[in-house]
């Protein structure tokens, strides 16, 4: 009730051992906190916070306009929530290596797991958009080195994203991988790789625990979690796919809602009064409050 009750040290500690467990961890994507719980309840291993959904939220778009402090406090609201380990995007840390460090001290105490910083000048772009600008990767380097050093947990993972598979190809991108392991990167995000053989070159060439990105409507090819744990594969995250079909419904609601001046043919589409309820524990709360306020002396 009001927050979740694994301890986060614990938390994090589980999700490290999880990690080396050799075992796919699947992170869906979490718009808001109540679809964490969701997340949860479905039985994934954890909850990705995605910057393009939190831009797209706040009806931006994905091209470093999001501040530290919407992107820190909407990952404390969803962290919170739920018993599972949060990851979140960092962006480009949000400046330089400071900013970088200053970003993980910050995600640190509102109770993140882990985040990923890529490799692009800011502004930067979607990861399966054309044209991304990269900066040299002994300048990564630098900000992955600065977020390893201003952890205070450990267990707090540090990813290191590379886009460079666009404009540098494959090889390319490999060799900024190595790089960044070697600067303090405990995993690697290659972004946008096209097919399996491009994650199976990844993993040939990499030690550090990988993480796939299943995003809709990109560049890569939408594998199954059963083939990404075929590739040796380490996490895998579906950054959109909640909001994407969180608007779709809203859409549709919305259309019939004007063309019908009602609702009502709608109720069946509809997460129920008490299916909200119970996913809120909502009679745990009403119990507490009696407990504090109807008491004797």
């Amino acid at each position: 009730m009001l927050f979740a009750t694994n301890p986060l040290a614990q938390k994090r500690s589980d999700f490290r051992t999880a990690l080396r467990s050799g075992k796919l961890l699947r992170f869906p994507g979490a718009f808001s906190p109540l679809a964490s719980l969701l997340i949860e309840r479905h039985g994934f291993e954890g909850v990705y916070i995605s910057g393009a959904v939190l831009s797209a939220d706040l009806a931006l778009p994905d091209i470093g306009l999001t501040t530290l402090t919407e992107v820190a406090q909407r990952g404390r609201a969803i962290a919170r929530a739920t018993n599972l380990p949060a990851i979140i995007d960092a962006d480009t840390g949000f400046g330089e290596p400071m900013n970088a460090a200053r970003s993980v001290q910050e995600f640190e105490e509102l109770g993140l797991c882990g985040c990923h910083f890529e490799d692009q000048f800011n502004p930067k772009r979607c990861g399966h958009l054309e044209h991304k600008s990269l900066v040299s990767t002994e300048d990564m380097a630098k900000k992955i080195r600065a977020a390893v050093a201003a952890r205070s947990d450990p267990n707090f993972l540090i990813i290191a994203r590379t886009d460079a598979r666009a404009s540098e190809g494959l090889s390319g991108a490999v060799a900024r991988a190595k790089a960044y392991v070697d600067a303090g990167a405990e995993a690697i995000f290659p972004e946008a790789l096209l097919d399996e053989s491009e994650f199976e070159e990844f993993r040939k060439s990499i030690t550090v625990p990988l993480l796939a990105n299943m995003t809709e409507f990109g560049k890569t090819k939408l594998l199954s979690a059963k083939q990404l744990a075929s590739l040796g594969f380490n996490l895998v995250i579906y950054p959109v796919t909640l909001l994407r079909l969180a608007m779709r419904a809203i859409d549709h609601g919305l259309s019939e809602l004007q063309q019908e001046g009602t609702q009502a043919s709608l109720l069946d589409e509809m997460q129920t009064r008490a299916e909200l309820y119970e996913l809120l524990q909502y009679e745990r709360y009403a119990q507490f409050d009696q407990d504090v306020y109807n008491f004797k002396l």
